[in-house]
């Protein structure tokens, strides 16, 4: 099948002709064909939107008349739920029961929802008399026209995280969804027109690394949201710096998942290999350095071992499944390379390592352990993307806040332990925008999300994420002759 761009709320051919051929992850064998968006089809796609943006269609809306669509917006994604997941499990891999149809959709229209009511948000508006004779107004308006660059980990909850705040702020988006997954993108983009949101004001351009550069340096973009690497966040950012850009950042992350000596081993092992394989380890807020204390390190290493060991790998639609195939061929070699490198460097490989004998087809990894390790290793430092755990030990409290803290980034940590004093003494002194307590990976629409460091800056979820699409204007009023 092939996929056309999403225009003005109309579906366009590509003026290029450059298409993109998609795989399955699980088989490696053809899925469909998308277009590869052209310097022209981006121009496009900003055009309706600045002009959808002008002319007030959506911007000079009432926030009650936003909110009505995106709860519709909401409705329509529900109604077609086991549909979006199944195109989204076999674009990506995802277990389609265990994370797709049970996870992301749910998650995803939870999400729209929570927007739609944000939309409605009067919080935090002021006005008053700060000096003699005036009154000022301080008015929330929305940016304008907003690039939108969405990752492949999590493709239509990631769109949802982007085009929600953007929507209920007021703005108009050209989204470009990662190239090797955008098939739920470009069909939560038809689901737009049906929910009545004004031609113009959602533009989906599909395409590779050129397409998302034209579109971060178009002068007629007021801000660019980008969800992926570290390293592609900076050169978003060195773009759009000639321009001067508002630019919005959720970058990789390294989590630790530090576990003191009254933790319970069993919780401890079955949360971390969870937290470490779902979505088979493609989540920036993943744990990946689980750091113990010293007295437990032998019981809660052997725990963790069994528990990853026990993780059901299987094809996104076979019942069960817990964990499928990492996202292609090319991003396996990566996640094999760290490994290889780490067992080179004098890792020992407790559990996994390797592909899977069972599956032969498709980009599957097993669910891997590895100690003996330096803090200053590769695979301690960066990030794997991958379903992969690190396990050391710690002395005392001040180690395992030292160990937490050294890496660049800073996006999510958990503690375990029942010392209360303890876990908010850790809490406020880890460098990362979440810290779980004795639990990882849960996040809620009301709750903001985004890193400390160099996992880049404002908030995705919350009405946080509203205030980053907006500018704060003054007006000031004389009132006195």
């Amino acid at each position: 099948m092939n996929h056309q761009l999403w225009i003005d709320n109309q579906w366009v051919e590509s003026s290029g002709g450059g298409v993109m051929l998609l795989e399955n992850p699980a088989t490696g064998e053809p899925l469909a064909e998308v277009a590869d968006g052209s310097s022209t089809d981006v121009d496009r796609a900003v055009v309706a939107a600045k002009t959808a943006f002008e002319d007030g269609r959506w911007s000079r809306k009432t926030p009650a008349e936003r909110s009505l669509h995106l709860w519709r917006l909401a409705d329509l994604l529900a109604a077609r739920a086991e549909e979006f997941a199944r195109v989204e499990s076999e674009n990506t891999g995802k277990p389609y029961a265990f994370v797709s149809l049970g996870a992301d959709l749910p998650f995803a229209i939870d999400n729209l929802r929570f927007f739609a009511a944000a939309a409605r948000d009067i919080h935090g508006g002021r006005a008053g008399e700060y000096t003699a004779g005036y009154t000022s107004l301080l008015r929330k308006e929305p940016v304008g026209v907003v690039g939108q660059i969405a990752p492949w980990n999590y493709p239509l909850m990631m769109a949802v995280w982007k085009l929600g705040p953007a929507l209920a702020a007021g703005c108009t988006v050209v989204l470009k969804p990662a190239p090797t997954t955008p098939l739920t993108t470009l069909m939560l983009a038809e689901l737009m027109a049906e929910a009545g949101i004004p031609p113009g004001v959602v533009n989906v351009v599909t395409g590779g690394n050129l397409t998302g550069q034209l579109l971060v340096e178009h002068p007629d973009v007021r801000m660019v949201s980008l969800t992926g690497s570290t390293t592609t966040g900076k050169r978003v950012m060195r773009t759009a710096a000639d321009t001067l850009k508002r630019v919005h950042l959720e970058l990789g992350g390294k989590a630790p998942f530090i576990v003191f000596e009254d933790a319970d081993a069993a919780t401890v092992a079955s949360k971390a290999a969870l937290a470490a394989t779902l979505n088979t380890g493609q989540d920036c807020t993943a744990a990946t350095r689980v750091y113990v204390a010293q007295s437990r390190l032998a019981e809660v290493t052997e725990a963790l071992v069994e528990a990853m060991r026990a993780v059901k790998v299987g094809a996104p639609f076979a019942e069960g499944t817990e964990m499928g195939p990492l996202i292609s061929g090319v991003h396996r070699e990566r996640v094999q390379g760290f490994v290889k490198r780490a067992r080179d460097a004098g890792a020992q490989i407790l559990v996994g390592g390797g592909i899977p004998g069972d599956y032969p087809d498709g980009y599957y990894f097993e669910p891997t352990v590895l100690t003996n390790l330096a803090q200053d290793a590769e695979i301690m430092q960066n990030e794997v993307f991958g379903p992969v755990l690190t396990v050391s030990a710690f002395r005392d409290e001040a180690e395992a806040l030292r160990l937490g803290n050294d890496v660049l980034h800073g996006l999510a940590a958990s503690i375990w332990t029942h010392d209360i004093g303890r876990a908010m003494r850790l809490s406020s002194h880890l460098e990362f925008g979440t810290v779980w307590i004795n639990d990882h990976l849960p996040l809620t629409s009301e709750t903001p999300h985004g890193g400390f460091k160099q996992s880049g800056f404002g908030k995705d979820l919350s009405v946080e994420a509203v205030g980053d699409y907006q500018i704060t204007k003054h007006v000031m009023i004389r009132t006195t002759p």
